[in-house]
């Protein structure tokens, strides 16, 4: 009966082991066999019940299915461990028949592509592109835009200032003033896009982002063309139609001075998340250029008119990718980049 015990346990643990497919598995055999605890230790606690006359031939049985255990568990070791190489080297090998790999190509920045889409759109409407320095002085960056020492715009917590004076520009609109200075006198079609640096950081603010802002200056310009031209922009830029909303405003280098709402362009203004439960979407800021601007660069008010404006380009470029957080756009998450390839 007993050795009936032991045949029942190598049968058993002989198709365990060659069960096993990974050393971890097969760790698991050799414990519930020959371990401390095992089966088989147990087969040898029973050979003190056993008569006298029998204990030599079940130690014996015992000592051999030991004996065969250990060997069958070093023989599947060395066959998994032969296997585990042969896999390994099948990964490594190089198939020089194959075709090379492409390195994945980069693509542009989801705000340089709408950067290039806003200039392409002024670009057809006439408008040329202005480029200036992104540090500037006070002069160019406040007082030529008739904003004054005490004004807000210039405390410390909205610019950065350096070490000789100077500071990094806080919008684009000096760039308007020298493109002013070098034409001399209107008519003038101008946009001005670039980076500008302030002091926020929340989820939609960052120290740095991109600006365009636009100038128009002639003989007769007035509201009404200003209208016009940021509604056939904005159209074109979402390619649909969009209603539009004018809500007073200041800004100190524009009078009169307006906000700029759209219909929402994820819900068309029927309220949601994005708009909050409003209708429409705040885009830009515009007015009718401040004559004190006009006569700072030697154009007369009374002879001249003309609007501005200052689209944030991150704001546009969240609402036609759907981006819901602006710091998606500089932190350099591939995965997130990858998207607009």
């Amino acid at each position: 009966m007993k050795n009936e015990e032991v045949e029942r346990i190598r049968r058993s643990a002989l198709a365990d082991i060659a069960a096993a497919t990974e050393p971890r598995g097969l760790d698991a055999v050799r414990v519930e066999y020959l371990g401390r605890k095992g089966r088989v230790k147990e087969l040898l606690a029973a050979i003190g019940r056993l008569p006298a006359d029998e204990r030599p031939a079940y130690g014996e049985a015992i000592n051999e299915l030991k004996a065969e255990l250990a060997a069958a568990l070093a023989e599947r070791r060395e066959g998994l461990e032969a296997e585990q190489q042969r896999h390994e080297e099948l990964q490594a090998a190089v198939d020089v028949t194959l075709p090379g790999r492409r390195e994945s190509l980069g693509a542009r920045h989801p705000v340089t592509l709408t950067l290039e889409r806003m200039e392409r759109l002024f670009l057809a409407a006439g408008f040329e592109i202005g480029r200036g320095p992104q540090v500037e002085d006070e002069h160019y960056n406040f007082e030529a835009l008739n904003i004054p020492a005490d004004h807000p715009a210039r405390a410390m917590h909205d610019t950065f200032y350096l070490e000789d004076g100077r500071l990094l520009r806080t919008h684009t609109s000096p760039v308007q003033i020298r493109h002013l200075e070098q034409v001399g006198s209107p008519p003038v079609w101008m946009v001005a896009p670039g980076p500008v640096y302030r002091r926020d950081s929340d989820l939609t603010h960052t120290p740095m982002f991109h600006q365009v802002e636009g100038l128009v200056i002639d003989e007769g310009i007035h509201m009404g063309h200003l209208k016009w031209v940021l509604g056939e922009f904005l159209r074109a830029f979402f390619e649909r139609d969009l209603a539009l909303r004018f809500r007073p405003s200041y800004f100190p280098f524009t009078e009169p001075s307006a906000e700029l709402d759209v219909s929402c362009v994820r819900c068309d203004g029927d309220g949601c998340r994005v708009c909050s439960g409003t209708g429409w979407l705040e885009v830009l800021g515009c007015g009718m250029v401040h004559p004190k601007v006009l006569a700072g660069v030697g154009i007369d008010p009374d002879r001249h008119t003309g609007f501005a404006f200052g689209i944030g380009v991150e704001r546009l470029a969240m609402l036609r990718y759907r981006v819901e957080d602006l710091r998606r756009f500089f932190e350099n998450d591939v995965r997130f980049l990858a998207q607009f390839a």
